[in-house]
C-alpha cells in the first residue's frame, strides 16, 4: 500500500528503519521489543549499552552518560549485567477481563511481577542484552503476553539480571518543567514532540546550570510532581501515542 511505498522511500533516505513481521498493536509491544532485542544482539557487538525509549519520552542521553561514568557505575557494569530505569516493585497482574494490560492466570499464574524497569525507557547493558534475549527466545512465550516490560522483568529475573533503580528516570508522575531539573533527568514520559524539541533547545542552550542549580531544581521539580499528583493536578500533558 502507499504506506509501505513511504516507508520504503524513508528507510532508503535515512538508513535507520526496522520492521518487523506483525501488527503494530498495543499488544504486540512485547513483540516489537523481541525484535529489538535480537536485532541489537546480531548486529551491534560493539555497543556497550542499548536504551529502549518510548516517544513520548523526552530522552537526555548526555545525563544518562554522567550517570554511567560518575560512580561505580560504569567498572560494575560494563563487562557485568546493568537493567537501569524506574524500578516498579510488587506490581500484581491485571485480572480484569475490559483492561488492555488484562492477563489471565493460565498466562501468569503468581500474585505478583518481579521487579521490573518501566518500559517508558531503560538501558541494558551488553551482557544483560544478551541473557535476556536468549532467555526470552528460548522459553516459550504465554497467551495474551504480558506488558513489554513486565516480560522483560520476566526474562530478566529468569536470566538472573536484577533492575536497578535510577531516580533520574522518571515513569510515574508528570515532572513540570525546569530548566535544570530537564538537564539533570534521564528520562521524561509524557512530553509532547512540539514540547520535545522546544525543552531540547532550552536545555541545551547556554549558560550551564551549576551542580548545586541542578541539585536544587531536582528536589523542586520532584516536590512540585508529588503535589500535582496528591492535589489531582495533570501538570503535564498525558499523551498516549501507542496504538491500542
Amino acid at each position: 500500500g502507499p504506506v509501505a511505498k513511504l516507508l520504503i522511500e524513508e528507510a532508503r533516505e535515512r538508513g535507520d528503519l526496522i520492521q518487523g513481521r506483525f501488527w503494530d498493536s498495543y499488544s504486540n509491544l512485547t513483540l516489537k521489543t523481541l525484535s529489538m532485542l535480537n536485532w541489537a544482539r546480531r548486529f551491534c557487538p560493539q555497543a556497550h549499552f542499548l536504551a529502549k525509549v518510548d516517544d513520548d519520552v523526552l530522552f537526555n542521553p548526555g545525563a544518562l552518560l554522567r550517570y554511567l561514568n560518575r560512580s561505580t557505575v560504569t567498572n560494575t557494569y560494563e563487562h557485568g549485567d546493568l537493567y537501569l530505569g524506574r524500578v516498579h516493585l510488587h506490581v500484581a497482574p491485571d485480572r480484569d477481563p475490559d483492561s488492555k494490560h488484562y492477563l489471565p492466570r493460565g498466562a501468569y499464574p503468581a500474585s505478583v511481577f518481579p521487579d521490573y524497569c518501566s518500559g517508558t525507557a531503560y538501558i541494558l547493558s551488553r551482557s544483560s542484552l544478551l541473557k535476556i534475549s536468549l532467555m526470552a527466545a528460548s522459553s516459550p512465550l504465554p497467551t495474551p503476553l504480558p506488558p513489554e516490560d513486565v516480560f522483560v522483568g520476566l526474562c530478566a529475573r529468569a536470566a538472573g539480571v536484577l533492575p536497578s533503580h535510577c531516580p533520574l528516570f522518571s515513569g510515574g508522575p508528570a515532572v513540570p518543567y525546569g530548566r535544570c531539573c530537564y538537564q539533570a533527568m534521564v528520562s521524561i514520559h509524557h512530553i509532547s514532540p512540539r514540547e520535545m524539541l522546544r525543552f531540547w533547545a532550552d536545555i541545551h542552550s547556554p549558560p550551564p546550570c551549576s551542580w548545586l542549580g541542578l541539585r536544587a531544581s531536582l528536589g523542586v521539580c520532584k516536590v512540585r510532581a508529588m503535589l500535582g499528583t496528591f492535589l489531582g493536578v495533570d501538570q503535564g500533558l498525558v499523551k498516549v501515542t501507542m496504538h491500542k
